[in-house]
């Protein structure tokens, strides 16, 4: 059976390039692995087929002639696990690998997400001003200890693996809000791992459909 990897059909123009098939795309580009994108549409998402492979109506879904799965994060290591290109064979670097994969999901993106969301709804409440710099507070603290422990390093632990992956689609979502500029080092980061040509593979493979089935 082929890798297949469920992903949107459209979706609007601010969200393209971000929707979260592109980790595993890029994933799947890092290690060499052919996959088939299956595109989802809108009315599919809520359909019992659908949600038997992912039980939200989310992307991605993932399946292939072993597994069937969900979660880009749990897609993600999955793949990591076939590949010296995302993870170490020693069992300290794998592990090392794996904590700087869930850091980025558990340590910086709900942060990330809730100045993200914060920015986008309720900026413009009486309220607001006190609460959004609490945000962008407990944000800051989590970007420099991130950055302080990348330093002068290339990657996260030396070598590009799957964590570095993971926290680049994290701090892309900074980017344009400003955030991520009061950082250096982290952007620098950013832009050294999107400059790796399997991202960019992976961002056209996202992009395609997205033109191919825009509205007219």
């Amino acid at each position: 059976m082929a890798t297949e990897v469920s992903a949107f059909r459209w979706v609007p123009p601010f969200a393209q390039g971000y929707v979260r098939d592109l980790r595993v795309r890029w994933a799947l580009e890092e290690a060499g692995l052919p996959y088939h994108a299956t595109l989802i549409a809108s009315q599919v998402q809520p359909s019992e087929c659908y949600r038997q492979w992912q039980p939200f109506g989310q992307v991605p879904a993932y399946r292939d002639s072993e597994v069937e799965m969900f979660e880009s994060g749990a897609i993600v290591l999955y793949i990591a696990a076939k590949s010296e290109k995302l993870a170490p064979r020693d069992e300290p670097g794998r592990a090392r690998m794996t904590s700087w994969v869930i850091a980025a999901l558990n340590s910086i993106e709900p942060h990330a997400q809730n100045l993200i969301q914060f920015d986008g709804s309720g900026a413009g409440e009486t309220w607001a001003g006190e609460y959004g710099a609490r945000l962008r507070a407990m944000l800051d603290r989590r970007l420099a200890a991130l950055s302080a422990w990348l330093g002068r390093k290339e990657y996260l632990e030396g070598c590009f693996s799957a964590g570095d992956l993971m926290m680049t689609t994290v701090l892309r979502e900074l980017v344009d809000s400003g955030v991520l500029s009061q950082f250096p080092i982290l952007d620098a980061f950013r832009q050294r791992c999107e400059a790796r040509p399997a991202f960019g593979r992976a961002m056209e493979a996202q992009m395609q459909p997205f033109r191919e089935n825009a509205p007219t």
